[in-house]
């Protein structure tokens, strides 16, 4: 009687990149069946842009764009939702999604399957920007038609929303995976992740205005991401005539890029470390 040899599933490139695709769909599906995840995620930046937007309507205070009217405060918040809105798909999501499959025995069972590290990250990833995509554009269709904020026509304004975007979903994303090992438990995870989140957002420019806060809070801010995530965003959305309001007076582009590929290797060096795979050979 011969002995059947159980054959080993080779793991190619090809088959690795098949399976994250597979993935994010999956990832995809699950986030939008979660109510909780997609009020504090997505719909968050949403409801509070709406909110600024209507409170201070009446106010002049945003500065003037170069024919002197007014800044609204619809275009005024913009930027930084969209900031803030990258930040919350991919770090918050991320940090208490990955807490949360650890905590409650997803993660040993996906070691007993087929699916490798790379494709558990890819399916991460592509959801961060999937959601993040249709985030924005939600963000920006509310501007326009319901506030009448003015989008960019020209073509390089896009092109520079394009990659802080993609850099900013990129980092966000990777720095989520490696926070996530932060919290204790997936029940702590909120309480872990969420306070950490909102301070940065309220010494980052999002909700304040960045350069009436402290030099020193500043200084501090600019020493993470978002700080730079909303510059960004402001460059592309905001007239020319408030970039003398910005620190250091101008949008510092390579700046912004600078910073977020400093912290997307930070992420990568902290997911790296942090993060376990039960099964050895993955």
């Amino acid at each position: 009687m011969t002995a059947t040899i159980p054959t080993r599933t080779v793991v190619t490139p090809a088959r690795i990149v098949r399976n994250g695709f597979s993935r994010i769909r999956y990832e995809f599906l699950a986030y939008f069946r979660q109510g909780d995840a997609v009020f504090f995620t997505f719909l968050f930046p949403v409801v509070m842009l709406t909110i600024f937007s209507v409170a201070f309507s009446s106010s002049n205070f945003f500065g003037k764009d170069a024919a002197g009217h007014p800044v609204s405060a619809a275009a005024y918040y913009l930027p930084g939702m969209l900031a803030a809105g990258v930040l919350l798909s991919g770090l918050q999501n991320l940090a208490i999604d990955i807490a949360g499959e650890k905590s409650d025995g997803t993660l040993k069972r996906l070691a007993g399957t087929p699916l490798s590290v790379t494709s558990y990250f890819i399916g991460k990833i592509g959801r961060a920007l999937i959601t993040g995509v249709l985030q924005a554009a939600l963000l920006i269709l509310l501007a326009k038609v319901a506030f009448g904020v003015p989008i960019p026509t020209d073509g390089a304004k896009w092109l520079t929303f394009a990659w802080v975007f993609l850099l900013g979903v990129a980092t966000c994303a990777i720095l989520g995976i490696g926070l996530s090992a932060l919290p204790r438990s997936g029940k702590s995870a909120t309480a872990v992740i969420i306070p950490i989140v909102l301070v940065l957002q309220f010494i980052s420019g999002v909700y304040l205005a960045f350069t009436n806060l402290p030099t020193w809070l500043q200084n501090v801010a600019s020493l993470f991401p978002l700080k730079w995530l909303a510059q960004g965003m402001r460059s592309v959305f905001l007239p020319s005539s408030l970039e003398a309001a910005e620190s250091g007076g101008s949008w510092n582009l390579p700046g912004v890029a600078i910073a977020l590929a400093i912290w997307l290797v930070v992420g990568l060096i902290l997911a790296r470390v942090t993060f376990r795979w039960i099964r050895k050979d993955s």
